[in-house]
């Protein structure tokens, strides 16, 4: 697992975290055209497929979509690795990784140098924001291929917060979020503060939700993957809970997109990636993923 912030180009460095704000942007099939292949790029798709091995860097703790422990690592992220080895006629190696303290330091472990300890970098990193601040500031990156779309949600017990239309409608109520993302920063600042003396924070955006379930407080701001995946771990009927996307100052409207990111000289690697997604895509098998967890695919 990582709300959209209307960021300027020197905010690119956030976190994963942080990107609960978000980021709009491109995709492959519209900034990348298959141009003739230079040697470096058949080379790195070349070994690729010689090791049969496709290596995939995914965050930790980053639940619903990869959490656990090494290779038995699971979620919707874990999924689609999986799937996009198989189209390519290769086998899945993981490689799990802390997230550092800003997404230019993730790319750079995990993409185009490698971490410092020795680990990395793997062929291609899932979850990265698709965002053009990001790609002019990650130029040793190629972003590319969103798959889906982070929204950020009001998590609500109705019997508390019957309905929701805007920030002021929150004053006064018990409210959670998850420590150190951009949707926390966006609540407590709010309005001046005027919210911040009543939101209680949580290690995750999950548990924050969850929260909202025990009945400890009457709405976390967190992503909508978080909030259905709590609900659906306490076996809760949904009927009482309301997920309002509200937009709050600061915030984009609209979530932003999630994709991939690989070397950036590695652009054949990239188009057999994105190969493979279409796929995926096309027969269900990613929407599937979703639905399997009770999740809602939101179209990038």
């Amino acid at each position: 697992m990582n709300t959209p912030l209307q960021r300027s180009p020197e905010d690119a460095g956030l976190s994963r975290r942080q990107w609960l704000t978000g980021a709009a942007a491109a995709c492959l099939g519209g900034g990348l055209v298959a141009a003739p292949a230079q040697a470096q790029e058949l080379f790195d798709l070349d070994k690729v497929r010689a090791s049969g091995i496709l290596k995939v860097a995914l965050y930790k703790d980053n639940a619903p979509y990869s959490d656990g422990k090494g290779q038995d690592m699971e979620g919707v992220d874990v999924a689609l690795a999986q799937a996009l080895a198989a189209e390519m006629g290769l086998k899945l190696s993981l490689l799990p990784f802390d997230a550092g303290e800003k997404m230019n330091d993730d790319l750079r472990n995990m993409v185009w140098r490698g971490h410092y300890l020795g680990y990395g970098p793997a062929d291609v990193m899932l979850h990265v924001p698709v965002d053009k601040f990001l790609m002019v500031d990650n130029r040793q990156a190629l972003i590319f291929a969103p798959y889906s779309r982070e929204v950020l949600v009001v998590f609500h017990a109705l019997d508390r917060l019957p309905s929701l239309q805007s920030g002021m409608d929150l004053q006064d109520l018990p409210l959670a979020a998850e420590r150190g993302s951009g949707a926390a920063s966006t609540l407590i600042g709010f309005s001046g503060g005027r919210l911040r003396s009543q939101v209680k924070m949580f290690n995750s955006g999950i548990d924050a939700a969850h929260s909202v379930i025990k009945g400890e407080v009457a709405a976390a701001y967190v992503t909508r993957a978080q909030a259905e995946t709590a609900l659906r771990a306490s076996g809760r009927p949904p009927a009482g809970f309301g997920l309002t996307q509200l937009t709050l100052p600061g915030l984009a409207d609209n979530g932003w997109p999630i994709g991939m990111a690989v070397k950036s000289g590695n652009k054949q690697l990239a188009l057999a990636l994105e190969s493979a997604l279409q796929k995926v895509r096309a027969d269900g098998r990613l929407l599937a993923m979703y639905r399997d967890r009770g999740l809602t695919l939101v179209a990038p």
